[in-house]
């Protein structure tokens, strides 16, 4: 059984996580972490879903971790480095799903996990774990005349742009292409661009609603497009899939993984 802590449980993905970790028997929750000014600091970390789990939601990093093996957590980039600090003191494994770090931030990860076991990915999802390997292996057949266009949609409330996932799928093709994804991204266009530099590789981005997140990853060619897409109704998806990360750690000590050595995708 393992003893998973929920950051942020009271928002949108931290409801998901509990609902996994109730259905899950090899998972147990053993602790809940919001912001200190949540109303929920205090409260039974299950009330809000109609349950009771004698857990109290909490702000307080070091005593929500205590004995416990995971920290799964999508969060903030600040408050996300706060709890891989703790953890790494701790020595409390951790599954980060926060989008938005810096380069230097994620760096910071990179030291941690020479001391205890990460699973970091921009997205936990299965299907977008398995996107990124089917970009890869498109992009390297599709490396001549075909233009990389990257589309990704979200709901309104979603702070960062391009969403990490749409970033990793770039990263993806320009790995399988030999670019520097640096050098090669373009984020907007507007005005008198010229022609389109067949080296790079453009994004767009879209927010409204309530759209939980939608990519597309465009091959242009000359007289045909190639477009792999992955929608997502539901986080519950992310959730199962970061609780499937979690179960991937409990046989690793120390190491930075991503989702797709989580589903044995790297060769």
């Amino acid at each position: 059984m393992q003893k998973i802590v929920i950051a942020g449980c009271s928002g949108r993905m931290g409801h998901a996580l509990l609902e996994g970790v109730f259905e899950d028997d090899g998972l147990e929750l053993h602790g809940a972490l919001d912001r200190a000014d949540s109303p929920q600091i205090g409260r039974d970390a299950g009330e809000q879903l109609g349950r009771k789990t004698g857990v109290k939601v909490t702000a307080d990093v070091a005593a929500a971790i205590r004995g416990a093996d995971v920290l799964v957590d999508f969060t903030r980039p600040e408050p996300s480095l706060e709890y891989l600090e703790a953890c790494r003191r701790a020595g409390v494994k951790l599954v980060i799903g926060t989008t938005g770090f810096s380069a230097g931030q994620k760096q910071q990860i990179e030291r941690a996990a020479q001391d205890v076991a990460i699973v970091f990915a921009p997205n936990m999802s299965v299907g977008v774990t398995l996107l990124i390997s089917l970009v890869q292996a498109a992009a390297k057949v599709l490396n001549q005349g075909y233009d990389v266009e990257i589309i990704e949609a979200h709901h309104r409330f979603k702070v960062d742009a391009p969403s990490g996932t749409a970033l990793r799928l770039g990263e993806a093709a320009a790995e399988a292409l030999g670019r520097n994804l640096e050098e090669a991204a373009i984020y907007g266009r507007q005005g008198v661009t010229g022609e389109r530099d067949p080296n790079t590789i453009g994004f767009a981005t879209v927010r409204g609603g309530d759209v939980v997140g939608d990519h597309t990853v465009l091959f242009a060619g000359i007289g045909e497009r190639m477009e792999l897409t992955h929608k997502a109704s539901s986080r519950a998806t992310f959730a199962l899939g970061a609780l499937r990360a979690a179960k991937f750690l409990a046989d690793r000590r120390v190491g930075l993984y991503d989702m797709q050595d989580v589903l044995g995708l790297k060769k």
